[in-house]
């Protein structure tokens, strides 16, 4: 038993020696990986609530799906939710990809769930359906109570699963359309009403290379980000979970990140 023991706690000495946590101030847990591979981490695998992250699992349920031309009713439900929302209505019938730019662009809570309980039924079969996803994703810190990123107790994920989630999300393009555009409209299918609104992901536009993905903030969470860059032929992710200085911080560690890589081939051309 002494043995195994040692070997684990060696195991993990050599994991924290290749994935230093080069940012130790930033947040509770991050995790920056540049074409996939993992530069720098902190906690990682520790559970925290995701806040609106939550809603890239939401879109990407609704993405392989494929409804998109859907009409979508906005059920009593939706129109009761709180938090960030654009004030939809019960009974209003929007497009699903509306729906969509407003889940991922704006972060709309009303959006978010008219899309749960049109796809699940009700939010409850909706959550089943992310658990299920999760796990399908190896996402073995995940667990979601709701399709939108309140808090509450049964509601987490890690930088890691987040990463996870995020590399599933890019496989889908019509999701990054909305995920990196700067501001939208979008209105009900009989004109009535309209609503405009911008991305809360302040690095999309001002950020060069920057597409995605998600940012979120509630009480317990704090500020959350999931942002992706490319460069060139190189990408880079960072989740960062409870953060301080949000976009500042974001902004640092995608630039050492991108400044690694160069670093890096420049030495490899070298040898």
């Amino acid at each position: 038993m002494k043995y195994l023991l040692g070997v684990l706690l060696f195991c993990q000495a050599l994991a924290a020696a290749a994935h230093p946590d080069a940012f130790p101030k930033v947040a509770t847990a991050y995790l920056v990986e540049s074409n996939g591979a993992v530069l720098w981490e902190k906690q990682a695998h520790q559970r925290l609530p995701p806040a609106s992250l939550t809603k890239l699992m939401t879109a990407l349920l609704v993405s392989e799906l494929n409804i998109t031309g859907s009409p979508i009713t906005v059920s009593r439900a939706a129109a009761r939710e709180t938090g960030s929302r654009l004030g939809l209505k019960a009974g209003e019938i929007f497009q699903s990809e509306d729906l969509l730019a407003a889940t991922l662009i704006a972060s709309a809570n009303d959006g978010c769930r008219a899309l749960a309980d049109f796809v699940g039924g009700d939010q409850t079969r909706f959550v089943q359906m992310m658990n299920r996803r999760a796990k399908e994703l190896g996402m073995s810190d995940t667990h979601f109570s709701n399709a939108c990123g309140h808090d509450a107790p049964d509601h987490f994920s890690s930088a890691s699963d987040l990463a996870q989630l995020a590399h599933e999300v890019l496989k889908h393009p019509a999701l990054l359309k909305f995920t990196g555009q700067i501001a939208a409209r979008i209105s009900t299918i009989d004109g009535a009403r309209s609503f405009q609104f911008e991305n809360k992901n302040e690095l999309i536009g001002r950020y060069v290379g920057a597409f995605g993905l998600k940012s979120g903030h509630t009480p317990n969470a704090g500020k959350c980000l999931i942002a992706y860059a490319k460069r060139s032929d190189q990408r880079v992710l960072l989740v960062m979970l409870r953060g301080k200085n949000r976009w500042w911080d974001a902004v640092e560690m995608l630039d050492a990140a991108f400044k690694f890589e160069k670093t890096k081939s420049a030495t490899d051309t070298h040898k």
